[in-house]
Parts: C-alpha cells; sequence; structure tokens
C-alpha cells in the first residue's frame, strides 16, 4: 500500500461556539458553552430540551438564496464550510488541478431537519407531495 501525503492548507468552521476559523477559536480558548435550550423546534415532548446549535449562521454569505433552499441546514454548513477553508487556503481553483483537492466534512447526525418536514409531508399528504430534492439534502 502506498501512502499519499496529506497537507491540510485552510479550515472553516461552522459550530456552536462561533463560525469561521477565528471565532471558533476564540471560543475554543475562552471556554465558551455552546450547548442551550433547543429553539429551532418545539421540544415539549421530548426527553432532551438541550443541544449544541449553531447560532447567527447567514446562509447568504455562503450559498445563492435559491440553492440555499434545496439543501438542509447541516449541507448548507458543509458548503460554508468548505467555502471559508479554500479561502483560508488562498487556493485559486481556477489554477489548481483539483483531483488533488478534497474538504473532510463532520457532522453528528445531518439531514434530520428535511427528514423530520419530510415524513409530515408523506404521512399528511403522500408520497406525491414530497419534495423532490429529499434525497440527497
Amino acid at each position: 500500500m502506498t501512502k499519499n501525503r496529506v497537507v491540510v492548507t485552510g479550515l472553516g468552521c461552522v459550530t456552536p461556539i462561533g463560525i469561521g476559523k477565528e471565532a471558533f477559536w476564540q471560543g475554543l480558548i475562552t471556554g465558551k458553552n455552546g450547548i442551550d435550550r433547543i429553539t429551532r423546534f418545539d421540544v415539549t415532548d421530548f426527553a432532551t430540551q438541550i443541544a449544541g446549535e449553531v447560532k447567527d449562521f447567514d446562509v447568504n454569505q455562503y450559498i445563492d438564496k435559491k440553492e440555499a433552499k434545496r439543501m438542509d441546514r447541516f449541507t448548507q454548513y458543509a458548503v460554508a464550510s468548505a467555502k471559508m477553508a479554500i479561502e483560508d487556503a488562498g487556493l485559486d481553483l481556477e489554477a489548481e488541478d483539483l483531483q488533488r483537492i478534497g474538504t473532510v466534512i463532520g457532522t453528528g447526525i445531518g439531514g434530520m431537519e428535511t427528514l423530520s418536514e419530510q415524513a409530515a409531508v408523506l404521512d399528511a399528504k403522500g408520497p406525491g407531495r414530497m419534495s423532490p430534492f429529499f434525497v440527497p439534502m
């Protein structure tokens, strides 16, 4: 097996303690707590009512409004993070061999917002009314 060298040249972060490399780092070194009461949906019937939600994320800074509507929130976070990493690395994608560039993305669980919404649509209106963008989001 041959070993390929990997070089991390850029970083992009969308996290509960900060959006962007600098804000994330400041959140880490100051011990910022990103855990709070869930605000995105009604948690009255859930045992867990706290989570690490990303606050103050403006998708329009990173993604065209029309494209963003077709993406689940976690995909928006991933695309924004990748764009930040490319910018942080100072990459000119027009001048690079795109076959030699990649991003690594981590998420706890993705697509749950869309899954929940589309399950409700399926239950109330049937499969014909589900979004054609449901898979993949």
